[in-house]
């Protein structure tokens, strides 16, 4: 069994969203393999065709919204992809909510933070150098 099967954040602004995502989930190995009127999903790019993150309006036709303390985070292979994710965020009109660090100090975990261009947080993290 896996604990988490996909992730879905919300949007009020699909293509908007689309360009973003595209971009920047594929700095880490992720490519867009589904797309309708309501929403996107990403997979790995050389794995199987399978789902792991979503952008998406709403099912029930309101506003998205963030969830406060809601975070979406991506373990990744290097601090040079938490780097390079956090850069191209900003590029893309994401807000910084933390560049890269070892949080706590010392503890040789690696994150960067960012909002997305719907205020989503998402981080990017990893245990190796």
């Amino acid at each position: 069994y896996k604990m988490i099967g996909y992730v879905m954040v919300g949007t009020n602004n699909l293509d908007q969203s689309i360009k973003f995502y595209d971009e920047l989930l594929a700095v880490i190995g992720l490519a867009r393999i589904e797309k309708d009127e309501v929403c996107a999903g990403y997979s790995q790019k050389d794995g199987p065709d399978r789902v792991e993150f979503y952008v998406t309006k709403p099912f029930n036709k309101k506003e998205a919204s963030v969830g406060n303390g809601s975070q979406v985070s991506f373990l990744v292979n290097s601090r040079l992809d938490v780097d390079k994710f956090h850069d191209i965020a900003l590029k893309l009109g994401a807000a910084s909510e933390g560049s890269g660090g070892e949080r706590p100090e010392g503890s040789g975990v690696y994150y960067s933070y960012i909002r997305d261009l719907d205020g989503n947080k998402i981080c990017t993290y990893t245990n190796n150098k």
